[in-house]
């Protein structure tokens, strides 16, 4: 009879286990952010519309398009491709937010990798959310992986060879969106997200595209642009620029490897007229010797584990007792991607993109990133959408 008891109560406790978690899964995967689209918002398009490749999928994500009307260039910005890295969402819903196009166009895509958004790095304790305080209270965002989900996107191969270079890739990258590109129509979930993202920057034109990441500090390639060669001239007169006048820790600039394919940077300057960049910044969360993996971690990028890294020389990026906070780490994207525009508006007066209303790093530092978020209760239904 004990014997009976004690399994009842194993197999009671179990299932309730089960039931918690299950529940705390499919909230995660249920939950869609609110965007509240600039009052200058032309139209929203679906990834969709640009190529049946998603349609029907996870990740056939919102395409919001901020036409002046007024000959110009046209820049596409991509945030979410890691989902792990946060600040790129929230940087491109920056623009999304607060835009105001008087020349030009832009393109905003705020999550192109919505699957990788829908669960969490197994194993790593992420959270679920996070969430940025503003006046009206506080906006929520789910946190993700840095690849799409196996549910959506099955099975591995056992190495993946990139198309069209027959590059041999890691078996996981096949669902990594930073590593499928140009993509191919036929392919699985990343790689047909990558085609029809390519279709949209072919068919809009695109001069500019702009893909937003953030990586950890023991990461080489850190608090940079990386850019197509084409994009060289730009790239290095915004590094000087913003290392001299407003940045306190240095931008710097690389070149995009021409032997390693799949990255954004690399394959969409070879496969379109635009020109790709590609900027991180840091982020501890992300650092293998970090300490608890929480939101905490998260929005403030303080952690004593990595600054004792840094003590041993053993980082790429200085961090102290003011760590990364996220507010940082947006205003530096942003501010990075205005003064790229600033420098090819001189450069190419003819294809140039003139944007009002975005703040600039001293607001965002100032008054956080929160404060350049709307209410979507209190907004017109015709500007809120969900991703």
């Amino acid at each position: 009879m004990k014997l009976r008891t004690a399994k009842a109560a194993i197999l009671l406790i179990a299932g309730t286990c089960a039931a918690i978690a299950g529940f705390l899964f499919r909230e995660h995967r249920v939950y869609r952010e609110a965007v509240v689209a600039s009052s200058s918002i032309t139209e929203v398009k679906k990834l969709s519309d640009y190529s049946n490749a998603v349609k029907g999928t996870v990740n056939d994500a919102n395409v919001y398009i901020f036409d002046s009307g007024v000959p110009g260039g046209t820049v596409v910005l991509i945030g979410g491709t890691h989902p792990e890295e946060p600040v790129a969402n929230l940087s491109a819903q920056i623009f999304t937010e607060n835009v105001r196009t008087l020349q030009g166009k832009v393109i905003v895509i705020n999550r192109i990798n919505t699957s990788a958004s829908l669960g969490t790095r197994m194993g790593e304790a992420y959270p679920r959310f996070f969430h940025v305080k503003t006046s009206w209270g506080e906006k929520k965002w789910r946190y993700g992986d840095r690849v799409s989900t196996p549910l959506d996107s099955w099975p591995d191969p056992e190495v993946y060879i990139h198309y069209p270079s027959g590059q041999n890739l890691a078996y996981m990258d096949i669902r990594n969106v930073n590593r499928t590109w140009p993509g191919r129509p036929d392919g699985l979930l990343a790689e047909r997200t990558c085609f029809a993202a390519m279709e949209l920057i072919r068919k809009e034109k695109a001069d500019i595209v702009m893909d937003f990441h953030e990586a950890e500090l023991e990461y080489a390639v850190e608090n940079t642009i990386v850019v197509h060669e084409e994009g060289q001239s730009v790239a290095a007169m915004t590094s000087m620029m913003l290392t001299s006048q407003t940045f306190d820790v240095p931008i710097g600039m690389e070149f995009s490897p021409k032997a390693l394919h799949g990255l954004s940077h690399r394959e969409i300057g070879d496969h379109s007229d635009a020109v790709s960049y590609l900027v991180e910044v840091a982020e501890p969360m992300l650092d293998r010797i970090r300490g608890i993996t929480d939101e905490e971690l998260l929005m403030s990028g303080k952690d004593r584990f990595v600054m004792k890294a840094g003590e041993h020389k053993l980082l790429y990026s200085p961090i102290d007792e003011n760590g990364w906070p996220v507010d940082k780490r947006t205003a530096r994207h942003v501010t990075t991607l205005m003064t790229i525009l600033q420098v090819h508006n001189m450069l190419t007066p003819d294809k140039a993109v003139i944007l009002e209303g975005i703040p600039s790093y001293g607001e965002m530092m100032e008054k956080g990133v929160g404060a350049f978020f709307s209410n979507p209760d209190a907004s017109p239904s015709e500007r809120v959408f969900y991703e």
